[in-house]
């Protein structure tokens, strides 16, 4: 055998660091925690301490300000800042009233010493002479002659009491006093804040809450980073809330004008709402800046911190099944303004324009004012749905025409619809001009995605365009004419459109609407084109809101709702209705009519079987990717399947019938077994497929 020892290798290292005992991690757990205590009981300590100190140091103040004028002369500095030179005389001439008042009662205390020993001297005289009166009395009634004075020994025997109780109090009062001072000054420091902020508790150093003040708003002001507002309120000192009115409370949050000081204007603050806004310990969205009235002069609203992230309640149409309304007297209950007032809108004679982003609740916001209508059973609507969603199908037998989809061929239906309005608008002003007196029942044409319509290609058989913003434009002039002299006669356009440029909403016709409102925009310029230059200039800025998290959020220019004085646009959280509500309030204004027959242009796909052909291309395979899926049905049916046809439509059609794509590893995916399930569904409902 041999004598030679076999070598055992040795395992592989692990890999990466070595790991820490658990008695080491515990170990740094206690003395972070240890640290963390350590160090709040510190800032505790300090904070306390800085309570007393500022609290002296504000009542300190506060005695000086009452016995000096330096008050109105911090005042009147204030105004000569702010370039108010009127309010400047005021304060000192309050000055000089104080400083002549002061002077009086200084001359006075000359006398006064003189003046107070004679009125003891004579005080202590009539009350002795009145006691022995008193027992002389008493003496005369008791025949007893020690009863004279009697009344100024019971006097004695009180003061000598009086006497005791200080002796008795006198001590304790020395001790206890100082600490009840320190209480008093701590309370105010507390109050005011008066400690350095590191010192402060979390919520209070990150802003978190945090009440709006006067010193708040002037210090958010003075660091806006605008030199002449810094300089002035700099000049002001304490006296910079000045510049402020009242803080009022105002729905969820608080309304309060800046007067700016001379030099300083009001587009400088405008263009610096965001960090305004963090000044305030907001966010950009939590504050609202328009323009009143009065000269140099903002006026902000600000929000309770995330107040706005919260819903506001149903719609009056949801909760109240017996609302009626009326399209000439009523206001259609909309939503919720800022200060949280209900926020209603006439339409009464009104051409509308509602613009904004793709999927920030247009149509909902269209739809909602239009559900208000039809409750109103002598309203006609005639719709043209330029998406196809179904979004408008409860109107079904409420409009006398309803165009659903996006092709040309649906255009093409739009524009013949427009032109009807046309064609009714001109029937009316010729009867009305036979007969003055008539009334005519209101007439409301609707075209959601109207910037389908702008867009369209298609010509007509004597080569005019249906889309276009030019004169030769079939679907731009017919609403242009109506823009033009239908309001008189109650024929009015209601468009809603999404993501505006000079292409897909022309000039003329943005312009030719009474009541414009916008949800989220992506730029000013979108801005302006939404709601015009004086509404954008007066503090209107939907392209400040945030887009996905402001949805149903309006900018509302418009003389059908009331706006506060002095501004050009209103902000309006609207009310949402979901389908399966919108459905219920149809039936409820169906029922409030005879019966309408809806003229209804068929879908192009409708001719198809839609569900059934995506069940096809999809074959055996379990799942297949939407594009290939689209791509798939392209193949079969190009006519019936073509450029129209995207993933939201595909989408759209899937989720109509309870399913929708779902994501494999990333990527939006249709699966086989939720598209059966979908057609077995629909089977059992007995209802039929549409794209």
């Amino acid at each position: 055998m041999s004598n030679v020892v076999p070598l055992h290798k040795n395992p592989d290292p692990p890999a990466g660091p070595a790991p820490v005992p658990l008695w080491v991690r515990s170990g740094r757990t206690v003395r972070m925690i240890a640290h963390e205590r350590t160090r709040e009981a510190g800032r505790s300590a300090v904070r306390h301490s800085m309570y007393v100190v500022g609290g002296t140091r504000i009542v300190a103040r506060r005695t000086w300000d009452g016995r000096t004028g330096s008050r109105y002369e911090r005042m009147l500095r204030a105004a000569e800042a702010a370039g108010n030179f009127e309010v400047a005389q005021e304060w000192e001439e309050r000055l000089q009233r104080f400083r002549e008042a002061r002077h009086r009662r200084r001359m006075d205390l000359l006398h006064s010493p003189v003046d107070a020993a004679k009125g003891l001297a004579v005080g202590t005289g009539v009350g002795i002479g009145a006691l022995v009166a008193l027992g002389v009395v008493m003496a005369v009634n008791n025949g007893e002659v020690a009863d004279v004075v009697t009344p100024l020994a019971a006097t004695i025997e009180f003061i000598a009491l009086l006497i005791r109780i200080v002796q008795v109090v006198w001590g304790p009062a020395l001790t206890v006093g100082p600490f009840l001072a320190l209480l008093a000054l701590w309370s105010v420091g507390r109050k005011q804040q008066a400690a350095p902020n590191w010192a402060l508790p979390a919520n209070v150093r990150s802003g978190e809450g945090e009440p709006i003040t006067p010193s708040i708003v002037v210090k958010a002001l003075r660091d806006l980073g605008v030199p002449a507002l810094r300089n002035a309120i700099k000049e002001m000192g304490d006296a910079g809330a000045a510049m402020l009115g009242p803080i009022r409370i105002a729905g969820c949050g608080v309304e309060v004008d800046v007067t700016l000081p001379s030099g300083v204007s009001t587009v400088e603050v405008q263009q610096r709402r965001r960090k305004l806004a963090e000044n305030l310990t907001r966010h950009e969205h939590e504050v609202f800046i328009t323009i009143p009235q009065a000269a140099r002069t903002v006026r902000l609203w600000i929000a309770d911190s995330g107040a706005l992230d919260e819903p506001i309640g149903p719609s009056p149409l949801v909760t109240d099944e017996t609302m009626t309304a009326d399209y000439a007297k009523g206001k259609a209950p909309w939503g919720q303004d800022l200060r949280g007032d209900a926020a209603a809108l006439s339409l009464y004679q009104r051409h509308l324009l509602i613009t904004g982003l793709s999927n920030q609740g247009k149509t909902a916001a269209l739809r909602s004012l239009a559900l208000w209508a039809a409750l109103d059973r002598r309203v006609e609507f005639r719709i043209a749905d330029l998406k196809g969603a179904g979004d408008w199908a409860m109107f079904d037998g409420l409009a006398t025409v309803l165009i659903q989809g996006p092709t040309d061929e649906h255009v093409i239906e739009a524009t013949k619809m427009v032109e009807g309005l046309v064609e009714e608008m001109n029937r009316r002003i010729a009867e009305r001009q036979a007969d003055p007196t008539v009334v005519f029942d209101p007439l409301i044409g609707i075209v959601d995605e109207a910037q389908v319509a702008f867009m369209c290609p298609a010509v007509d058989d004597e080569k005019r365009p249906y889309g276009g913003s030019k004169a030769m434009s079939r679907y731009f002039m017919a609403v242009r004419k109506v823009h033009n002299q239908g309001r008189v006669v109650d024929v009015l356009m209601h468009e809603g459109t999404q993501d505006p440029t000079d292409q897909n909403l022309p000039k003329l016709v943005r312009e030719g609407a009474h009541t414009r409102a916008s949800l989220a925009l992506g730029t000013e310029a979108q801005s302006v084109m939404a709601l015009g230059e004086k509404a954008v200039n007066g503090g209107a800025a939907p392209h400040l809101l945030r887009q996905g998290l402001d949805k149903g959020t309006l900018v509302v220019a418009s003389d059908g709702i009331e706006i506060p004085k002095g501004q050009s646009s209103i902000t309006v959280r609207t009310h949402f209705i979901g389908d399966e509500d919108a459905k219920a309030i149809a039936e409820r204004a169906k029922a409030l009519r005879d019966g309408v027959t809806t003229l209804r242009v068929i879908d192009q796909d409708e001719e198809r079987d839609a569900l059934a052909d995506v069940a096809a291309v999809i074959g055996d395979a379990p799942r297949l990717r939407t594009t290939e899926v689209l791509k798939r049905l392209h193949a079969l049916d190009p006519k019936a399947y073509g450029n129209q046809w995207t993933n939201d439509r595909l989408k759209a059609l899937l989720e109509k019938h309870g399913e929708e794509p779902k994501k494999s590893h990333g990527v939006m995916v249709v699966h086989r077994e939720h598209v059966l399930r979908a057609l077995a569904n629909r089977d059992s409902d007995g209802s039929a497929s549409a794209a």
